[in-house]
């Protein structure tokens, strides 16, 4: 996949929002491990990511509008970044608009959301990475390597992403407690 890259004068920007209640979340803590995984990913310039931690329902909701799969899951990834809309009002494209007349090389890079639900990642945690604070790191991770491309469908496919998720990790948040890739 061909990604356009955002203009390259400005920063990358990580956004963190906790809208649920059943788990204490540290918003600083996460957003500087999703800035310090696209640093190593080779992001840069003015382009924007989304966490959201969400409840349980919010999430079966996802993922079964978008995924359709039945209930919750613990983190999906809703990639925006592909080539920008031709000016223009949509869907018509008549008139160029109020606010479309931009270049599109010069309009942020939208990467996209990385929803995560610290509940069921709670749940999942003592038989996956071992703890809540590691399964969080690694959802967080891997839904960040999805937006940026990677995927796990094939064995050689899922070889090289967990190979880029214990190589972030074992960085930016240390060993984990338990062995998720076994």
């Amino acid at each position: 996949m061909r990604r356009r890259r955002g203009p390259v004068d400005g920063e990358v920007t990580v956004f963190v929002s906790d809208e649920q209640s059943a788990v204490a979340i540290d918003v600083t803590r996460w957003q500087r491990l999703a800035l310090a995984a696209l640093a190593d990913e080779g992001v840069s310039g003015e382009c924007e990511l989304s966490v959201l931690f969400v409840d349980e329902t919010t999430i079966t909701d996802l993922n079964q509008r978008f995924m359709e799969h039945d209930g919750p899951t613990d983190v999906l990834s809703f990639p925006i970044d592909g080539e920008p809309d031709p000016a223009g009002r949509w869907p018509d494209s008549g008139g160029p608009g109020p606010d479309r007349g931009e270049d599109p090389e010069e309009l942020p890079l939208l990467l996209g959301d990385v929803v995560v639900c610290p509940a069921v990642a709670e749940r999942n945690a003592p038989e996956h990475a071992g703890s809540l604070d590691d399964e969080l790191a690694l959802l967080l991770v891997h839904g960040i390597l999805h937006l940026l491309g990677m995927d796990h469908a094939t064995d050689e496919q899922r070889a090289a992403m967990w190979a880029r998720e214990q190589a972030l990790l074992a960085a930016h948040h240390g060993p984990l407690a338990a062995d998720p890739w076994r």
